[in-house]
């Protein structure tokens, strides 16, 4: 098989409130054919579920055209890492979609996951906001005491990150850690906390 069998997806997921209205979106690229594109509203959901449900209706898809070898990417670090066996799932909600997800990739030759940055991800993106903007707008909720309770334990953690890298740069070397790891590190603690995507 050469490169051209392989099969590009592109997904994301997005939710504006987080839990709020939520939508996923993938684009499969493959050589020779019309890009499959495909968006869809879940109704609210978190980013994280919204991400992982982008992935498994992509991984449908791709199942139902005859797809062998894909190679998945995603701006979800979290989700990659999870898909890649780096990070454990920890979040029960997550855990039978992250288990369905699994048991998809067994239908195919290969199934690789590649991380990607957002602004590589613009097309999917794109398509997530145009299913969101196409629905009515809801009433802002107010927050509640346990969010306001779990956004102060997410900047906590945050900013013990922080104080412990501030701390090992103030010995003398400042590319150590790396400020691109540094970031990834909040990125996931962000994430896994459900406040970003």
């Amino acid at each position: 098989m050469s490169a051209t069998d392989v099969w590009t997806i592109t997904t994301d997921g997005a939710a504006r409130g987080n839990p709020g209205p939520a939508a996923i979106a993938y684009i499969i690229e493959r050589d020779g054919e019309k890009d499959v594109q495909y968006k869809e509203c879940l109704g609210e959901a978190t980013n994280n579920v919204a991400e992982y449900q982008a992935l498994i209706r992509a991984l449908e898809k791709a199942r139902e055209l005859g797809g062998k070898r894909l190679a998945i990417q995603s701006d979800s670090d979290l989700m990659v890492q999870q898909m890649n066996g780096q990070y454990k799932v920890k979040n029960p909600g997550l855990l039978a979609l992250y288990e369905k997800a699994r048991q998809l990739c067994k239908a195919f030759e290969s199934v690789t996951f590649r991380h990607i940055r957002r602004e590589e991800n613009s097309r999917a993106d794109r398509l997530c906001n145009q299913a969101l903007d196409g629905e009515k707008k809801s009433t802002p909720k107010t927050r509640t005491k346990a969010a306001t309770a779990k956004l102060d334990q997410v900047r906590e953690e945050a900013i013990d990150c922080l104080r412990t890298m501030a701390s090992a740069w103030a010995k003398g070397n400042p590319h150590v850690p790396k400020p691109e790891d540094v970031w990834d590190q909040l990125w996931s603690i962000l994430e896994e906390a459900g406040v970003v995507r």
